[in-house]
């Protein structure tokens, strides 16, 4: 779909000497070195840091609004628009900018397990270490793949290639634009190697639904039986931390698809924040970073080179990045079956949710598409307020089409293979944020192994007169009264008056979806004022 003269500006880059083409790990740790991008730490990854930008650039992200995408995309303060002729002046510069260095590092691997709907990647990068970073991170294809590897997206990162705002149409001297015409993401000014993982997720939300398959920010396991679990929620919720079970095996941590055939892994690889780790809270992740990984932003010591995982002088959001293969009790290839169960996670600061309640179709479609959970605003003396945070499908800044369409595509296959969904709060209890507690988590433990294990699909339940949300009324191992949030507070009216509060945030924050079915949007909290 390149057009030709596009083609051969990259076609002519990549047949230049200083081409460094799909390097071994060990030769990738060997360039990061003698460029002087990063250092070895005493685990054996290499340590590196990535400047101003220590997270992604939602504001700096543009979609290409052309022939291809003007009806397509979902247009908006997310999927911002930029003309081709921009696009095409800023790749031009950078496919020349690349031209002039001594090195170019490149990556030909894979997005999507299953082969049936895999997409065929190339990375071409300035710096090693961002190409150490797509090798481990993405599909790495083996020698007969490589031979016959014929790249349908391309991802051009230029992190020292400063963009002028004025002159080349962009925000700001850091860019991340994918052109679907082109099939390219052009990326420049910033060096988080996040934007890199990011984009092409971005690429396969956009790609696969319209081959009638479901990409979804999510992580997910399978048990003994072959029965797979989904997990969706955003940072802090506990996502990670629930779907490490020594129990179940590991499909993926973040990005997944669900076909007619099943459910697959879109990575090859982890990037696990760093923030606050430890061998105890977290074995599995502290024990797969070690020689080929990389360490992002993580300080480690001039000397011995231990890494600080609570050392955040430079960002709160450390990271690792480690080939899949580092976690033990993996599914190999990273394919599984439907999934039997899905939980949604949600980490509410105002106490109100109940700790579980299982969602009818309807119910689950409007809470993905709210994707809800809380952060945390306050001072260090404590005067905090919870501030209500909502996400589309647990996902919005990577979701290029409109909401509906994974919404209806998510109720269609709960449907279809019959499964049940259950919203879990692994927030506040007895009272919100600076009040009450969070809730134990050998409590939600239990909850989710009573909902993997199937305890809870015919339970009796009460209804949440507040919210509609079905509470199981017994949950081995979790006492009864923590179920129903408003038995854990010692001032019921207080409680009605938080609960009433987050659900008109709730409706509110639905108002924006204009191509919702009724059915799914009268699926939201019962109270609504008068």
């Amino acid at each position: 779909m390149n057009t030709v003269n596009q083609l051969s500006a990259l076609q002519e880059l990549l047949m230049r000497e200083h081409i460094q083409k799909n390097l071994s790990v060990p030769e990738l740790v060997e360039k990061v070195l003698s460029r002087n991008e990063g250092k070895l730490s005493s685990t054996g990854a290499v340590q590196v840091e990535t400047g101003k930008y220590t997270g992604r650039s939602p504001k700096d992200k543009f979609i290409v609004k052309d022939e291809i995408s003007e009806n397509k995309v979902e247009w908006g303060p997310v999927n911002q628009p930029i003309s081709e002729e921009v696009f095409l002046n800023l790749y031009n510069k950078v496919i020349n900018y690349l031209a002039e260095r001594d090195e170019v590092f490149v990556f030909d691997g894979f997005a999507g397990a299953d082969e049936k709907y895999r997409l065929p990647i190339q990375v071409i990068n300035e710096f090693a270490w961002h190409n150490l970073f797509a090798k481990q991170l993405f599909i790495r294809p083996n020698d007969d793949e490589l031979n016959d590897h014929k790249p349908e997206f391309t991802v051009i990162s230029a992190p020292n290639f400063k963009a002028n705002p004025e002159e080349d149409g962009t925000h700001s001297e850091a860019f991340i634009i994918v052109s679907f015409k082109h099939n390219i993401v052009l990326i420049g000014g910033t060096e988080y190697a996040g934007e890199i993982k990011k984009s092409i997720f971005s690429v396969m939300n956009y790609l696969l639904p319209q081959k009638d398959v479901l990409s979804m920010h999510c992580s997910a396991n399978v048990g003994l039986e072959g029965d797979v679990a989904l997990f969706f929620g955003l940072s802090g919720t506990g996502k990670t931390t629930l779907s490490a079970d020594p129990n179940r095996r590991l499909i993926g941590d973040d990005e997944h698809a669900w076909s007619n055939h099943g459910v697959f892994n879109i990575e090859g690889g982890c990037y696990a924040k760093c923030v606050n780790l430890s061998k105890e809270k977290e074995p599995q992740i502290y024990d797969a970073i070690r020689f080929g990984s990389v360490l992002e932003n993580v300080i480690i010591d001039d000397r011995t080179r231990q890494p600080d995982y609570d050392d955040t002088s430079l960002t709160e959001n450390t990271r690792a990045a480690y080939p899949i293969e580092n976690i033990d009790n993996i599914v190999q290839p990273s394919i599984a079956g439907h999934p039997r169960t899905i939980i949604f996670l949600t980490a509410d600061a105002f106490g109100v949710l109940p700790p579980i309640s299982r969602l009818t179709k309807e119910q689950a479609m409007y809470h993905f598409i709210s994707g809800y959970t809380s952060k945390l605003a306050g001072t260090e003396r404590g005067i905090t307020s919870p501030t209500a945070t909502f996400s589309t499908c647990f996902g919005a800044p990577f979701l290029p089409l409109p909401a509906s369409t994974y919404a209806e595509m998510l109720g269609e296959k709960i449907d279809q293979y019959d499964v049940n969904v259950y919203l879990v709060n692994t927030g506040w209890t007895g009272g919100p944020y600076g009040e009450g507690s969070r809730i134990k988590l050998a409590y939600t433990r239990a909850m989710v192994h009573a909902a993997l294990e199937g305890e809870l699909n015919s339970t009796e339940t009460v209804t949440d007169p507040i919210f509609g949300l079905e509470i199981p009324t017994h949950v081995p191992g979790v006492p009864g009264q923590v179920l129903v949030p408003k038995q854990t507070w010692s001032n019921p009216d207080q409680y009605d008056e938080k609960a009433k509060e987050l659900a008109m945030k709730f409706h509110e924050n639905f108002k924006k979806f204009e191509n919702v079915s009724d059915e799914i949007a009268s699926a939201g909290p019962l109270y609504r004022p008068e």
